[in-house]
C-alpha cells in the first residue's frame, strides 16, 4: 500500500514537473482567448554554463498590443511590423503591431548567472481562437546562444524536442468581446 501511495503521488507530480525540463517556460500556461494575458517567462538556467546577457521573445500572429515591462539593469527594445490585417482597438485603426520585444543585460554585472533564475514579463491581447501559441525565444549568452523554437509536428507535447518553443494553451472565453 506505501509503494501505491508513493507512485500514485509522483505520477500526480510529473505533469507538474515535465515543464521544467524545457528551461524556459511560462508561469501561466493556459489563458481564455481574447483575453489580456500577462506572460511571464521563466529562464532556468544560461548556455552550458555561461551566463544569460539577452532574451528575444518572438510574438505570435494573433497576439495584439504587446508591451514588456522593464527590468532593472535591462535594455529593452521593441520591433514593430506593418499588419495585414489591421485591427481596431479602443476605436482606433491599429495598422502596424509589436512582433518582437528583447531584453539585454546594459552591463555584465546584470547577467543572469547560469545557476540563477528570473522572469521576463509582457502584457498583450490573446486571439480571440483557441488552440496551441507557440513562442520562440531565443536566449543569448556571454558564450553561446539556444533558440527555443522546435514546435511539435502534432499535439503539444514537446517530449524528445531538444529545443522547444514556448507553449501557452490558448482555452475557449466562452464570452465575446474586449476584457482587460
Amino acid at each position: 500500500m506505501k509503494n501505491l501511495f508513493a507512485f500514485l503521488f509522483s505520477a500526480a507530480l510529473l505533469p507538474i514537473a515535465t515543464p521544467a525540463s524545457a528551461h524556459i517556460v511560462l508561469e501561466d500556461q493556459a489563458a481564455l482567448a481574447g483575453s489580456s494575458y500577462r506572460a511571464t517567462f521563466r529562464v532556468g538556467h544560461g548556455c552550458s554554463g555561461s551566463p544569460t546577457t539577452a532574451l528575444r521573445v518572438f510574438l505570435p500572429a494573433g497576439v495584439r498590443g504587446a508591451k514588456p515591462m522593464p527590468k532593472a539593469g535591462w535594455t529593452l527594445a521593441v520591433r514593430r511590423e506593418v499588419l495585414a490585417q489591421p485591427y481596431d482597438s479602443h476605436g482606433k485603426t491599429v495598422r502596424e503591431d509589436v512582433v518582437e520585444i528583447s531584453w539585454t543585460a546594459s552591463a555584465p554585472e546584470y547577467a543572469l548567472p547560469d545557476d540563477w533564475y528570473d522572469e521576463f514579463v509582457l502584457r498583450a491581447t490573446l486571439p480571440a481562437q483557441a488552440g496551441p501559441l507557440w513562442f520562440r525565444v531565443v536566449q543569448t549568452c556571454a558564450s553561446g546562444q539556444l533558440d527555443w523554437a522546435d514546435i511539435p509536428a502534432r499535439g503539444t507535447s514537446t517530449r524528445g524536442l531538444k529545443a522547444p518553443a514556448v507553449l501557452l494553451e490558448v482555452l475557449p472565453s466562452g464570452a465575446t468581446g474586449h476584457r482587460h
